[in-house]
């Protein structure tokens, strides 16, 4: 049986997933501070990181946060019809099943994939 390679082979891995985060911080509008409280990095290399100077390490925790963070984006562009101005709008609104904006619940991780589930769910009924 073949298995797919993992994150921590693949060489492109690191750089891939790094422009994804950038992209995304970009999409939803994140400031430095916000897309780094999230993926667990600093502001400045958040900006290195948008810089394209710093790359995200695999199996660190601040990748394997990236790689939520990427499942969060895809599962949210899917189920809104890649409306990035409608994601920044359901990011920003207070949400009663996650008890706060879910901008304000994924800065932590627990938030983070409860939010991530949560979407999944969503999709899952439609």
């Amino acid at each position: 049986m073949a298995t797919l390679p993992s994150a921590t082979h693949d060489p492109d891995a690191a750089r891939v997933l790094t422009e994804a985060v950038a992209r995304i911080g970009e999409f939803w509008d994140l400031s430095n501070a916000r897309l780094g409280g999230i993926v667990g990095l600093s502001g400045p290399s958040v900006s290195r990181l948008r810089a394209g100077t710093y790359r995200l390490e695999p199996g660190s925790k601040p990748f394997e946060l990236a790689q939520h963070l990427l499942r969060l984006f895809r599962s949210l562009d899917s189920w809104l019809g890649q409306d990035d101005a409608a994601a920044r709008s359901w990011l920003a609104t207070p949400n009663l099943d996650l008890g706060a904006a879910p901008l304000e619940t994924i800065a932590t991780v627990r938030g983070l994939l409860r939010t991530g589930d949560y979407v999944d769910a969503l999709r899952a009924r439609t």
